[in-house]
């Protein structure tokens, strides 16, 4: 059995700034953070989550993504400390997401921060690239990319959507559970200033080629949907913030365990949803399990 752990959007505490370092997007996410973020991300709900998680033994954890607020330097580095904290990054595969990617060069100090644990097994950091660890392989999509003030959009673009097409393919014939990651949700309620605008084209090839599991953040909220695939339905599912703060977050910070055995045409993943309950004690404990195949 491989059991692979799930978190997103920690929102990693802002280190001290000065205003004028920042850009105009940096200042405007700056101001959100100070007056609302920071009481819906709790760093005390975050070790919580982690503390839970390092005591569960897990083959892999996937991250996808907003480590970072208003990717400043300063975070990228206590990100990269954080990440060390988690495990051995060969354990560890981390995607961007749209706060990672808040300006032009913040991916490219997220790629040098995150090298050990955001690289395909060529040791290349081209998205997507593919990690596998028998039996399963892991697609990292990037979506994060810079947008206009108040706009948190992602898009995969037709190149990554080109190659991941053919990596479905190859790691189908390969006999592998193909696990997607990727940030903005394929399927959302959300707004569209916050939404991946290529969704239809990404469910196209997810259509064609299939995949196991696609796992996705953003949203800070449970989701599960379900994508039509060439021989079946696939679960796509996204997690609250792992800092979310019980009664100030939507969702409270959670995480997601996936259990998977079994061999092509015959796997078995159940999923099962850990995090701090409403029962007041603050504790993180199982929510709910779910079986994902049959």
């Amino acid at each position: 059995m491989f059991t692979l752990a799930h978190l997103s959007d920690p929102h990693l505490p802002l280190p001290p700034v000065r205003w004028r370092d920042l850009t105009f997007k940096q200042l405007t996410g700056y101001g959100n953070w100070l007056w609302r973020r920071r009481a819906v991300h709790d760093p005390a709900a975050l070790r919580k989550i982690v503390n839970d998680l390092k005591i569960t033994a897990t083959d892999h954890i996937a991250i996808t993504g907003d480590l970072t607020n208003i990717a400043r330097r300063e975070e990228f580095e206590a990100a990269r400390k954080w990440l060390i904290g988690l495990g051995p990054q060969f354990d560890i595969t981390v995607i961007p997401g749209n706060h990672d990617a808040y300006v032009t060069a913040g991916l490219a100090m997220m790629q040098e921060a995150c090298a050990g644990s955001m690289r395909g097994d060529d040791d290349g950091a081209v998205f997507p690239f593919v990690r596998r660890r028998v039996p399963v392989a892991f697609v990292a999509v990037n979506t994060g990319l810079p947008t206009p003030v108040f706009m948190a959009t992602g898009q995969v673009g037709d190149a990554q959507l080109n190659r991941l097409a053919g990596m479905l393919a190859d790691l189908k014939r390969e006999n592998l559970f193909r696990v997607v990651l990727i940030h903005h949700p394929p399927v959302s309620e959300a707004s569209p200033r916050k939404r991946l605008t290529d969704s239809a084209e990404l469910l196209k090839v997810i259509a064609a080629h299939g995949a196991e599991l696609v796992l996705h953040g953003h949203d800070h909220i449970h989701e599960l949907h379900w994508l039509h695939g060439p021989a079946g339905r696939v679960p796509a599912v996204g997690v609250p913030s792992a800092s979310g703060a019980p009664g100030r977050a939507r969702n409270s910070a959670a995480y997601n365990l996936y259990r998977i055995e079994g061999e092509p045409g015959a796997w078995r993943c159940e999923m099962e949803s850990r995090g701090i309950g409403g029962d007041g004690d603050g504790k993180v404990a199982t929510l709910k399990r779910t079986m994902l195949t049959s």
